[in-house]
């Protein structure tokens, strides 16, 4: 028992930079929310070129999900790790050094090498912590924690960022340095303390695995759910990025004309109920079936959006958000935006429930079904891309019929498509 006790104070640090990696990670993906506004201004880019460093930033993990899991085998979690914070440092960096090139391509390619980064440490954080925390409930509590300070870090950047802006119609680059220093800043902090630290490393252990004629893709249950987990993270990023072009872009342009410390407060604010809803699911997930949750959350997201649709944007509410001047009051939103952020209590618990339903009797070939899922994550470009092309075209609010169409079908997996009807295939 003593020395266990010592194992774990000897992880305490490491631990540490590991929720600062989750904060990272949430932190530097929706860094390109507001930056969309930014290059929109800055380049003159449309609604669907302002989503294009979302969408470098999210297909990176098609080219790096399975690469990444082959690294971890080959030279473990203290080295992967370390590789892709140096690579997050170069990426944010040279979306930095775009500020002051002014050029639109130079940013796209940090957004670009920055989701190689992302991907990586997502590979990386999550069985690493699980492990730091010796697997079982420790290892699950912290992994909650994690979670808990990822939403953290996704409901503060676009406040930050917000707030740096200022003036949409004036908003360059060099405005989000400071929120671009503090991420570079994180990165050389988490290296430095990795680079000294000893961890285990239960990978670098692991034979090669006997080769199957089967594979994850044999069951149709899983296949259906990789598609749902590729349409989820769209919708995901899609509801707040489009969320924040809407209420940020002139009124002659289609949108509100919203201020964007406003705009950055309630794009947070969804961030914050994905926060809550995660806690939430984590409370109901003894006694609440992933089926059920995940019919539950999408049918309630397709009528929040469906509503956001017809409600008349003359009809306003008030909502407590950060004012230009940092004080804390209340805005007067169109009941439209309210519905669109509330899907965040929706999708909380999604990717969790995708991922049970779509891997329950994969046995051994579990663990290729999750860097699989991983590859997925590219939809949250992919998707939110092709939004805003049908936002150009036909405005913001019509937009969000493909939304419907997406809640639509994670509904019908949550009902049909993540039956198990392979049963027959071995999995020992």
């Amino acid at each position: 028992m003593q020395n266990m006790t010592s194992k774990e104070k000897n992880y305490t640090l490491p631990i540490i930079m590991m929720f600062a990696l989750f904060f990272m990670i949430s932190f530097v993906t929706g860094l390109q929310n507001p930056m969309g506004i930014i290059v929109k201004n800055q380049f003159g880019a449309s609604n669907f070129m302002s989503q294009l460093g979302n969408a470098a930033n999210f297909i990176a993990y098609a080219f790096m999900g399975i690469p990444a899991g082959i690294l971890l085998q080959k030279i473990g979690y203290k080295k992967t790790a370390l590789l892709a914070i140096i690579i997050g440092f170069l990426g944010v960096g040279i979306q930095y050094l775009s500020g002051g090139m002014e050029s639109f391509a130079t940013y796209l390619t940090g957004a670009f090498v920055s989701g190689f980064s992302m991907c990586m440490l997502n590979t990386v954080v999550n069985p690493m912590l699980n492990t730091l925390g010796g697997g079982g409930k420790k290892g699950n509590i912290l992994l909650q924690l994690g979670g808990s300070i990822n939403s953290i870090g996704a409901t503060i950047v676009p406040v930050l960022v917000g707030y740096l802006i200022g003036n949409a119609s004036r908003a360059t680059i060099k405005e989000a340095n400071p929120a671009l220093f503090l991420a570079m800043g994180i990165f050389i902090l988490a290296f430095l303390v990795l680079l000294f630290v000893k961890i285990p490393e239960p990978y670098l252990d692991k034979k090669e695995k006997v080769k199957s004629k089967y594979s994850a893709f044999s069951f149709r249950h899983f296949c259906l759910g990789v598609i749902a987990i590729f349409i989820y993270v769209g919708i995901e990023v899609g509801i707040p990025n489009t969320a924040n072009l809407y209420m940020t872009s002139d009124t002659d342009k289609g949108g509100l004309g919203i201020d964007t410390t406003i705009a950055g407060t309630v794009v947070g604010t969804y961030w914050f109920l994905m926060l809550i809803g995660r806690l939430i699911g984590a409370s109901l997930g003894a006694r609440v079936s992933s089926k059920t949750m995940l019919t539950f959350t999408s049918s309630l997201g397709l009528i929040f959006i469906l509503l956001a649709i017809i409600s008349p944007i003359s009809t306003t509410v008030s909502m407590p958000v950060f004012k230009s001047d940092i004080s804390l009051g209340f805005a007067k939103l169109p009941i439209t935006i309210v519905f669109f952020i509330l899907c965040g209590l929706c999708t909380s618990v999604m990717w969790g429930g995708i991922f049970n339903l779509a891997v329950e009797g994969l046995g051994k070939f579990t663990s290729a079904a999750s860097g699989i899922f991983m590859m997925m994550v590219c939809g949250g470009g992919i998707l939110p891309l092709i939004q805003n092309y049908f936002a150009d075209l036909t405005g913001f609010l019509s937009s969000f019929w493909l939304v419907i169409i997406e809640f639509a079908f994670i509904l019908y997996y949550a009902l049909i498509g993540s039956k198990n009807v392979n049963k027959n295939i071995p999995v020992d």
